[in-house]
């Protein structure tokens, strides 16, 4: 039976996932046991009393979070470990990271899509997971011509960065409206909500907020509830334990990332707005939001307004930067990715069900927007 010391928090619906991951490998390959060693007992003996400890337990291996932790004495153990890494990758070491430049252009995908010109960012700038997810908002936003007000929080434990709503709230009130704002993580975000309630700044109207994680809790604890990005972490966990096992093992010798990827934005009432001045196309939005599930063609949405069909693709195109169909096709591929992670149901029936007519056909445009074919895609993902 292999031991396994996890040097690590849990307390986050992010680092809950990660251990479901791991226990549930543990399961189909172990049997293991493992220890979560207290942060108070770290906090006593230090690093040399941890290795003491470990050494003591006869630990085969070790999760650690690198924050405060010496890896050199770690290291004298000999034994197997995987960082979960927190400021900085660790050379010549697993870590389990993630594609967070990919999170951020996704970010920053979402809210283009509904036609935000005013992007902002909130997160820290000495770590390196919200570092990234900035470098990739701030990349897809400038490519498509507009500019990101960013505001970073140097040291999380420093006293005069911690939560001032006062200095949060000054740079709100700083950003042109509609802003929509993308933030490092969900505990983040939710401050940026409790600060827009304190001083009335309306989420999503005149700020719409979206944060990374998907951490259930604390979005829907705050007013409004916060759309967030859900990432692959059980996923990764589950990874992250079967390189530890071929560690264990030897049969795997050198390091490698474990790289969690983002998987969809899960949509709440913070991001329910859409930054279109124009009346005509706002109500085409929300019909193809409301109806996409049903047959709609192009012709039927230009009788909805009263415009000819030229100009209403020009001024569609002018605001959401697409074509009215594909934008249609574009809100139905993403409800069909969805469905196909969330639940069971035949491919067929989702098809159905978003307004494909033909299962061949949305399998080859499916396959044209993420490059892989549906059912390859839920098993990678669900």
């Amino acid at each position: 039976m292999k031991k396994i010391l996890l040097l690590t928090d849990f307390s986050s619906g992010y680092s809950r996932s990660l251990l479901r991951g791991i226990v549930r490998y543990s399961k189909e390959y172990g049997p293991w046991v493992f220890y979560r060693m207290p942060q108070y007992y770290r906090e006593l003996y230090g690093d040399d009393g941890v290795v003491r400890w470990a050494g003591k337990w006869k630990a085969d291996a070790i999760i650690a979070q690198l924050e405060n932790i010496d890896l050199n004495r770690l290291n004298k153990l000999k034994i197997p470990i995987i960082i979960q890494n927190y400021r900085e990758r660790t050379d010549k070491i697993c870590n389990i990271t993630g594609d967070y430049f990919k999170t951020g252009t996704m970010a920053a995908d979402f809210f283009l899509s509904r036609g935000f010109s005013n992007f902002a960012y909130y997160g820290f700038e000495d770590m390196i997971w919200s570092r990234e997810r900035a470098d990739g908002f701030k990349h897809r936003v400038e490519e498509a011509g507009f500019r990101v007000s960013i505001l970073n929080i140097r040291n999380r434990k420093n006293e005069q960065w911690s939560f001032n709503p006062v200095a949060v709230n000054n740079w709100l009130l700083s950003l042109p409206k509609p802003a929509a704002l993308f933030a490092c993580d969900d505990y983040f975000a939710s401050q940026i909500t409790e600060t827009c309630k304190i001083y009335h700044i309306s989420v999503p109207d005149e700020i719409a907020v979206l944060g990374v994680d998907n951490d259930d809790l604390i979005c829907n604890i705050s007013d409004p509830p916060l759309s967030s990005i859900v990432l692959d972490v059980e996923k990764g966990g589950y990874q992250a334990a079967g390189v530890l096992h071929q560690l264990m093992t030897k049969e795997i010798v050198q390091a490698f990332d474990i790289v969690i990827p983002p998987l969809r934005i899960e949509a709440r009432k913070s991001t329910e707005k859409y930054a279109v001045n124009d009346k005509y196309i706002l109500q085409i939005i929300e019909y193809i939001k409301n109806n996409y599930a049903q047959p709609i063609s192009i012709t039927g949405i230009i009788r909805l307004v009263p415009l000819s069909r030229r100009i209403l693709e020009k001024r569609f195109r002018k605001e959401m930067g697409t074509s009215i169909y594909q934008y249609l096709l574009n809100y139905r591929v993403e409800q069909f990715s969805r469905l196909l992670i969330t639940t069971d149901k035949p491919l067929v029936e989702l098809a159905m069900e978003c307004g494909f007519e033909d299962y061949k056909n949305v399998a080859r445009i499916f396959r044209k927007y993420k490059r892989t074919a549906p059912l390859q895609y839920r098993n990678l993902h669900q």
